[in-house]
C-alpha cells in the first residue's frame, strides 16, 4: 500500500495548488492525507505538506508544523511541533564516504545515516541546507540561504555558509 500512496501523492498529490492559494482545491488536507500514510509516524496534528514536497517514509512531524514549497528531506528527520520550513530547503541524514583515497568515491558509498532532529517552535527560512547529524534546538531561526553544518543551541539566530550564530531570541 505504501507505493501506492507514494505514487498517488507524486503523481496528484504534490501538485496540487499552494495549500493558502485562493483556489487550493483541498490541497492541504489532500497532502495530509497522503503524508499520513506514506509516513511510518505521523505523531502531529494540523501538519502542512506544500506543492513539491519530497519526503521519505521515516520522517516524523510534530503538531502544527510543515514541510514547505519544493523541500526535500532525506532519511530520518524529526520535526518537533510548530516548525515553519520556507520553501527549497535540503535535509541530508547521510553522505558519501570518501576517506579512502584508493578507491574512487563513488564507488565507497555512503556513510551510515545520522538523522536530523527539529525542535519546537523552529523557523528555517529559504534555500537552508542541513547536513547529516545535526541538531536544531527549540526556538531557533535559521536564516535563508544558511547551510548548518553543526548543531544550533535553543534561541538562536544562525545564518550564513556555514552556519553562525548571529543573535539569540532570549532577552539580554
Amino acid at each position: 500500500m505504501y507505493l501506492i500512496y507514494k505514487s498517488f501523492y507524486r503523481i496528484l498529490g504534490s501538485r496540487l495548488p499552494l495549500s493558502d492559494s485562493r483556489i487550493s482545491l483541498g490541497a492541504k488536507k489532500i497532502r495530509s492525507f497522503f503524508a499520513r500514510k506514506i509516513i511510518d509516524k505521523v505523531t502531529g496534528k494540523n501538519i502542512n505538506i506544500e506543492k513539491g514536497a519530497i519526503f521519505d517514509r521515516t520522517i516524523e512531524i510534530g503538531d502544527n508544523s510543515g514541510i514547505g514549497v519544493d523541500c526535500k528531506l532525506y532519511g530520518k528527520v524529526i520535526i518537533g511541533d510548530n516548525v515553519m520550513m520556507g520553501p527549497e530547503v535540503i535535509i541530508y541524514t547521510s553522505n558519501h564516504n570518501f576517506k579512502d583515497t584508493t578507491i574512487p568515491m563513488n564507488l565507497q558509498g555512503h556513510e551510515e545515516e545520522s538523522p536530523v532532529i527539529i525542535g519546537n517552535d523552529v523557523w528555517i527560512g529559504s534555500r537552508v541546507t542541513i547536513l547529516p547529524g545535526v541538531n536544531i534546538g527549540d526556538g531557533a531561526v535559521i536564516g535563508t540561504g544558511a547551510i548548518v553544518t553543526k548543531d544550533v543551541s535553543k534561541f538562536s539566530i544562525v545564518a550564513g555558509n556555514p552556519a553562525k550564530q548571529i543573535n539569540s531570541r532570549l532577552k539580554k
